[in-house]
């Protein structure tokens, strides 16, 4: 039976992945290996949660239509949020909107086309107006 889950996304690119989830989603290196030069394989921590960047070269991770994968990410405020990353050059596939079930979300894409939802709260919930 399964204790946790841990995701690792394979990229092609390290440090254009480091730009988008470290700088641009605001995500801390908690490892790196090696520890010295050019790193192969980061941890991230997001909040409680970890995730995993691994250099593969010709990886395309989330790329093309379909591909299987999102990642979701709990953020202060979507709306900020989403405009630093376009701002930045990261591509917004749904702007920021409110869901029926009482969160905010958008969604963009990572340099390598991996979907990565964006979502906080609303307040009130739906059901308490």
């Amino acid at each position: 039976m399964i204790d946790s889950a841990y995701p690792i996304v394979e990229v092609p690119d390290l440090e254009a992945a480091l730009r988008f989830y470290r700088d641009g989603l605001g995500a801390n290196v908690v490892y790196r290996f090696p520890p010295t030069g050019d790193p192969v394989y980061v941890t991230l921590q997001t909040g409680t949660s970890q995730l995993g960047l691994g250099l593969a070269e010709g990886a395309t991770a989330g790329a093309g239509a379909g591909a299987g994968i999102l990642l979701w990410f709990y953020v202060e405020d979507v709306d900020e949020t989403t405009a630093a990353l376009a701002a930045s050059g990261v591509t917004v596939i749904e702007e920021p909107s409110d869901t029926e079930w009482g969160e905010r979300v958008s969604l963009v894409a990572d340099p390598f086309g991996t979907r990565v939802r964006l979502g906080q709260p609303l307040s009130p919930q739906p059901d308490e107006e």
